[in-house]
């Protein structure tokens, strides 16, 4: 059975009879999981092993892993900063600052790898204009080369540790006060303008350290009416076309707010995947999470399916052995140094 468009959570730290059924449906191809799936390493890796052995090939098993306020596993994970401090740590010593970058996307890939977590959906390249209230700290810097150098080492050291960068939010997060959790957010700056926020997206497809791109759940005013996740405009003009992107594209989750006004969740799920999305994520909300499966099983994008297969990680590492690597002791010496109490918890 081939990966289907839909990534959807579960509820608890193990799968109930109703989640390995809903798993089994073809539209599914992926989960995500949240703090509430996890207990303790030994737990997390033998949900992950779970839930890899419904299907064949496995579904893809992500998480929001970012460091700072949006670091779902804590207990036993290296704690990490918001990259925002990397990003400060580049201003005074450039060197430095791309080598701590490169040691975060390598920490946080292998210590996910080491569990059998196949994504983290990172790095996060907006801008930081100073005015968003869901970005803030969790953009590296305001400048789109240091984002663009920063990012583009993050993402190496995660493709060294096994898993693929998921770059986000495209084409851009930071310039919005609104959180698209809450409303759908209106970016009213011209194209000119928004290619700043576009440029890491740039460099890293140029480089090939990018493996994933998620979309905004942000209308670009004077660009196009729709949400850029729901947008033909900003995938296949902007991703596909202009920065020859062919990667897997992933719209945010469809339950969040900003989408509620482009109809039902079968309805926005086709919008995504119409417009050019590779897969939809659909959280903390099992009736809609039914529908858009029950909608889109007898979908299917051949495209679709062999980006997403190369999604899965590869060289999972024994956590003892990861453990014992002088490389991990290193990362994660440099980065409890940089430990913080985190100001928000996002969908718990």
């Amino acid at each position: 059975m081939s990966l289907g468009p839909v990534m959807l959570d579960i509820d608890g730290q193990a799968l109930s009879p109703a989640d390995r059924d809903l798993l089994r449906e073809p539209a599914v191809g992926g989960v995500i999981l949240f703090t509430r799936n996890f207990d303790s390493v030994e737990q997390v890796t033998d949900l992950v092993a779970e839930i890899r052995a419904l299907r064949s090939p496995p579904l893809l098993v992500a998480v929001d892993h970012e460091g700072g306020r949006v670091q779902r596993f804590r207990k036993d994970f290296t704690v990490m900063p918001p990259m925002r401090h990397i990003g400060r740590e580049c201003d005074r010593d450039n060197a430095r600052g791309l080598g701590i970058a490169r040691q975060a996307g390598w920490l946080i890939g292998s210590e996910l790898r080491a569990a059998g977590i196949d994504l983290s959906f990172a790095p996060c390249v907006d801008l930081d204009w100073g005015v968003s209230e869901i970005i803030g700290n969790r953009a590296f810097h305001q400048k789109p080369d240091v984002v663009s150098e920063l990012a583009g080492a993050f993402a190496r050291g995660m493709r060294n540790a096994g898993m693929a960068a998921v770059a986000k939010h495209f084409p851009g997060h930071g310039a919005v006060v609104a959180d698209s959790h809450l409303k759908l957010p209106v970016d009213r700056r011209d194209y000119g303008l928004l290619l700043d926020d576009m440029r890491p997206y740039e460099r890293m497809m140029n480089t090939g350290v990018v493996g994933g791109v998620m979309l905004a759940h942000i209308v670009y005013r004077e660009i196009d009416a729709m949400p850029a996740g729901f947008s033909e405009y900003w995938i296949q003009q902007e991703l596909r076309s202009r920065l020859g992107f062919g990667g897997a594209v992933f719209c945010d989750d469809l339950s969040m707010h900003a989408t509620r006004d482009y109809g039902t969740m079968a309805e926005r799920a086709r919008l995504a995947l119409q417009a050019g999305c590779d897969m939809i994520l659909v959280c903390n909300d099992r009736d809609a999470a039914h529908q858009a499966v029950d909608a889109l099983n007898d979908y299917s994008n051949p495209l679709s399916l062999v980006r997403l297969a190369r999604l899965h990680g590869t060289g999972q590492m024994l956590r003892e052995t990861l453990m014992a690597s002088d490389e991990w002791h290193e990362a994660n010496e440099l980065f409890s140094n940089w430990s913080h109490q985190p100001e928000l918890q996002l969908d718990a």
